[in-house]
């Protein structure tokens, strides 16, 4: 089925989901006054690398920049030069920003408008990697070899300057033109073999499309659903961010510290189950989509033409596969560490942490001030160690609350969108088979809604269905089969 859509909006007011889940934007007065003062702790000791002419790739307008970045192709390989916004270094860890920030636990975004983790004072001013201006970070050195696998990592505090501000449709524009910035022009070879690296490892990547709910420029208070493409720039730029956050988990996970002992804080996924896969199996095979024993998942699903019936059922269905994704804390003084396969995100086939979106994460913080004491040869601060326990509760308690305000505000778009329109009938995919009293699931593309769908229309077939109900009170959008 076309992804191809019309443009249909609709008035939409997200204020009950804020309330719904009590976003406040303001900040207490101190913490505000904190992040607007705020001052560089290690001033006077950076290494100065302005001479490395990096970029931001963001969407775009976004002004929280976490990270700028500059790629070499090397005689041997790659140089990765990663620039993280140093948070650490411009909040006092025992005062009220602190205390704020540890309380919101990540940036929540809504269509119209974020409710940020930190004052945008900071997290869109002073700490914001912008262009042209100079900037304490983190910075990354990432050497890689010819199959751009990490031979030395380290990381430092440093300033660093960005040159220019890119988004993900520009980088993929001027890759197919030929005429990438320099200082990412090695960008598509590197991601190209971190993909490869990736599936090789047992990475599962799922390329879904993906729901948004954007402002429909024509008229005031208006929004709609997109289904937003995903680039191979947004593949490729992807595979930086893993890249550093395998490299901190190693530096994190290496017993050679002073003192001996562990510290990390590792974003982590259990291995799916057998019975899930096998699930998949069936699936595939009932789809016709060949899937060789002994291949593992994710270099089934890259091989799939995402635009497909068969690799939206598949794909959706892979997402059972990466289930319990959370924060596990490592601490040496704390007894015994967890077992190696504890530490690992199956997803990525590695043990991984978030260290590069500080400003959107509280867990970056705590896990760059590690990666820096470990690579400095220095004691982990004692701020960091008794907070690890803290900031791993609040990112597990705001990954939850941010899923269900994404997921809130596109049923909410949904509902409104079909109002108007019970006993339609569309073209749907059918994502998933009814199973006892588990509705079946049905994808329109137009607008591009997802939903439970009564009766029992065939998994993977594009059947017509009709719309039941639309409750933009509730949320909630219903189809029937046959139509």
């Amino acid at each position: 089925m076309e992804l191809h859509q019309r443009i249909v909006s609709a008035p939409v007011d997200f204020g009950a989901i804020r309330s719904e889940f009590g976003l406040a934007s303001a900040y207490p007065a101190e913490a505000g006054a904190e992040a607007r003062d705020a001052v560089d702790a290690f001033a006077g000791t950076r290494v100065d690398r302005t001479d490395i002419p990096f970029v931001t790739i963001d969407p775009p307008g976004a002004m929280d920049l976490d990270q700028a970045l500059h790629i070499d192709r090397t005689p041997s390989g790659f140089t990765v030069h990663y620039a993280i916004a140093d948070v650490g270094a411009v909040i006092p860890p025992d005062g009220a920003l602190a205390k704020e920030s540890g309380v919101r636990g990540q940036t929540f975004y809504l269509p119209d408008g974020t409710v940020p983790l930190h004052p945008r004072a900071l997290s869109e001013g002073s700490a914001s990697l912008l262009p042209d201006r100079t900037r304490p970070v983190a910075l990354w050195t990432i050497e890689l070899d010819e199959q751009a696998e990490p031979v030395r990592f380290t990381v430092v505090r440093a300033l660093a300057r960005s040159r220019a501000r890119l988004d993900y449709s520009r980088v993929q524009a001027d890759a197919e033109a030929g005429r990438l910035h320099p200082s990412v022009a090695a960008l598509p070879e590197f991601g190209t073999r971190r993909i490869e690296a990736g599936l090789a490892r047992g990475a599962i990547g799922l390329r879904l499309p993906a729901q948004a709910v954007v402002k429909d420029e024509r008229a005031d208070g208006h929004w709609r659903l997109v289904v937003e493409p995903r680039t191979a720039a947004d593949d490729w730029n992807e595979q930086v961010s893993l890249l550093t956050g395998m490299c901190a988990a190693q530096i994190m996970l290496n017993a050679d510290a002073p003192t001996g002992e562990r510290v990390a804080l590792l974003r982590t996924m259990p291995p799916p189950s057998d019975s899930a896969i096998d699930s998949m199996r069936r699936t595939a095979q009932a789809l016709d989509v060949a899937w060789p024993v002994g291949e593992a998942v994710g270099r089934m699903l890259a091989r799939l033409d995402p635009n497909t019936p068969a690799a939206l059922v598949l794909m959706s269905e892979a997402t059972t596969l990466l289930r319990g994704a959370s924060y596990t804390v490592v601490d040496g003084a704390a007894g015994e560490p967890p077992a190696p396969a504890v530490l690992r995100h199956s997803a990525i086939g590695a043990p991984y942490a978030h260290v590069t979106a500080p400003l959107r994460r509280l867990s970056d913080r705590f896990a760059t001030e590690i990666c820096l004491a470990r690579c400095a040869g220095a004691e982990v601060p004692s701020w960091v160690r008794d907070g690890l326990a803290g900031a791993a509760e609040a990112m597990r308690r705001s990954d939850g609350v941010a899923g269900k305000i994404e997921r809130a505000c596109i049923d909410l778009t949904e509902s409104t969108l079909l109002a108007r329109r019970t006993g339609a009938e569309f073209d749907a995919v059918v994502v998933r088979e009814a199973n006892g009293n588990r509705p079946a699931v049905v994808f329109i593309a137009d607008p591009p809604v997802l939903g439970p769908c009564a009766g029992r229309p065939p998994e993977g077939e594009t059947v017509r269905v009709r719309l039941v109900s639309a409750d933009p009170r509730e949320r909630k959008v219903s189809f029937a089969y046959p139509a």
